[in-house]
């Protein structure tokens, strides 16, 4: 009867984690890039945070380092008690510049939870060559 009594916790399986608790267990910032009018665009979501205090882009040997941290915290006052709730995580992503990119030409920018890395190609620089994959 021992055995019974004690309950184990309930793990839920990870996209369910993900869905109902966010990817605070993710170390990495998912972001997009793409080619725009002679520029790389670096797009990273992270809503809910402040740009000045939150986040350090940087800029070193050819790689573009952007690096956030989140705090959130909930609270929840009722007649019966009171509860509170913290989450942190930090996050960080490294992407290789194009070659011949001028690290004091990188801009970055944030707006409605979206930062917004630029990096200007210069003319003649190299596109990535696509490799085909082979079936086996």
């Amino acid at each position: 009867m021992a055995a019974l009594a004690k309950r184990e916790r309930f793990e839920m399986p990870e996209p369910v984690r993900r869905f109902f608790e966010g990817d605070w267990d993710t170390p990495a910032l998912r972001v997009e890039e793409f080619r725009d009018d002679g520029s790389l665009v670096v797009r990273a979501e992270l809503p809910g945070i402040d740009p000045e205090r939150d986040v350090d882009v940087s800029v070193s040997d050819g790689v573009l380092h952007i690096q956030a941290e989140r705090q959130e915290k909930t609270e929840h006052k009722d007649k019966d008690g009171y509860r509170t709730e913290f989450r942190y995580g930090s996050f960080t992503r490294d992407i290789a510049l194009p070659r011949g990119a001028k690290e004091e030409d990188v801009t970055a920018s944030y707006r409605d939870g979206v930062l917004e890395v630029r990096v200007p190609v210069p003319e003649g620089a190299e596109e990535p060559k696509k490799v085909p994959i082979a079936r086996s």
